[in-house]
């Protein structure tokens, strides 16, 4: 069977998804168009050759609209030939597009793709794509007749269900800023993160090069004084059993981002003198209850172990997106895994959740784990709206 590899994997630092953020003067066509036209050159890799773009992007309008992939395809200078489209699995769409990427490989129909992802919550806040309007329609109604609910809620939901208290979150969520600054002090990111010009607020143009979501200075004790983000009257009444744990502080923050993953068979990589970094082992998705909306990681992981053979103490190093903190925890309790292994260069509360871009993101800094300490396996799964997860495994080679 071919086998699909990784040749390499970048992302650029993160931006507060908010006016006035590092990356917020950038046109998302263009964060996307930076990672397509870096990843090439700096693999020496004639853009014409690349058979698919596939992009994750998940508000997906105007700005971003318009299959995204395909214009930034057109910006980065790659030859009119070279086609691209975008997808939407939520916050996995672009750890969806590497899936597609690395399954068209080992299926024989691209000898080279390009996996990638992009969000400017900056410039498309979320929620604009729906308009107003209903996205679920009669039939969802009928269903869940009570209604569905935010992730916020969904992330209550997770820390009543599975007994975390606020002290347990907050302590978790220090931690993320303080691994992801440590990682940061010693160098670690410098290998994936590429340089971006932008315009700052004074109207200069600058080098953008460090994650703008990350804060050193974090502490438990300083996240413990910040208000529940979610608490209403109607929610308190319908989940009496919600302690209203979530806060800013423990969940990720809005950011902007874009990330790309090149992808191709092991043979092809031989042909073109391109030595490959990781290969992709085992792929899993999972649906579960859309209420609870952040469980999926759970089943897809269990997924994805079975269908690789392998334990969960077999991996060396676990990329748990943090959406809201209950999320790696609850699932760290599930799976039985090491703390130790979990996000060890920080996750999603310090380093940014740009929806689209989150997947490639997370394994971008997967691979780069995997290299500097010398592992052999690593385990990404990623919590997605409606209650959805993808679990992919990767191989150091």
């Amino acid at each position: 069977m071919t086998k699909a590899v990784i040749v390499d994997v970048v992302r650029i630092a993160s931006g507060k998804g908010k006016p006035g953020g590092a990356l917020s003067g950038t046109h998302p066509v263009e964060l996307m168009a930076h990672v397509l036209r870096s990843i090439v050159e700096r693999n020496g890799l004639d853009p014409a050759l690349v058979d698919d773009v596939i992009g994750g992007c998940v508000g997906q309008a105007g700005e971003q609209a318009l299959n995204i992939t395909r214009s930034a395809v057109l910006s980065a200078g790659f030859p009119e030939s070279v086609p691209a489209t975008t997808i939407d699995r939520q916050c996995g769409s672009s750890q969806q597009a590497a899936h597609f990427a690395a399954q068209g490989v080992i299926a024989g129909a691209y000898d080279i793709v390009i996996a990638a992802g992009v969000e400017s919550m900056s410039r498309v806040p979320m929620g604009t794509a729906t308009m107003g309007k209903d996205a679920s329609g009669p039939g969802i109604a009928a269903r869940y007749p009570e209604g569905l609910v935010n992730q916020g809620i969904s992330a209550e939901l997770i820390t009543a269900k599975w007994k975390l208290d606020r002290e347990a979150l907050d302590a978790f969520a220090a931690q993320s800023h303080q691994r992801a600054a440590e990682a940061a002090a010693q160098g670690l990111f410098d290998k994936e993160i590429l340089p971006i010009s932008v315009t700052n607020a004074a109207g200069e143009t600058v080098s953008h090069t460090v994650d703008e979501t990350v804060r050193a200075s974090t502490t438990a004790e300083g996240l413990a004084g910040l208000k529940p983000s979610f608490y209403s009257e109607k929610y308190a009444q319908r989940f009496p059993e919600a302690q209203w744990s979530i806060t800013p502080g423990n969940s990720s923050p809005l950011t902007d981002g874009a990330s790309a993953a090149l992808i191709m068979s092991e043979e092809m990589a031989s042909k073109l003198g391109l030595t490959p970094r990781a290969r992709f082992h085992s792929f899993s998705v999972a649906g579960d209850d859309p209420i609870f909306m952040l469980t999926a990681p759970i089943p897809a992981t269990h997924k994805v172990l079975a269908r690789a053979g392998l334990s969960i103490d077999d991996i060396d190093t676990y990329e748990v997106n943090e959406a809201f903190a209950p999320v790696p925890l609850a699932w760290a309790h599930e799976l039985g895994a090491d703390p130790a292994k979990l996000n060890p260069w920080g996750g999603a509360i310090a380093l940014g959740h740009a929806l689209g871009s989150s997947g490639t993101r997370l394994l971008t800094t997967m691979v780069n784990h995997l290299e500097a300490t010398g592992g052999r396996y690593g385990l990404q799964t990623m919590c997605e709206g409606a209650g959805m997860a993808n679990a992919t495994i990767i191989e150091r080679i």
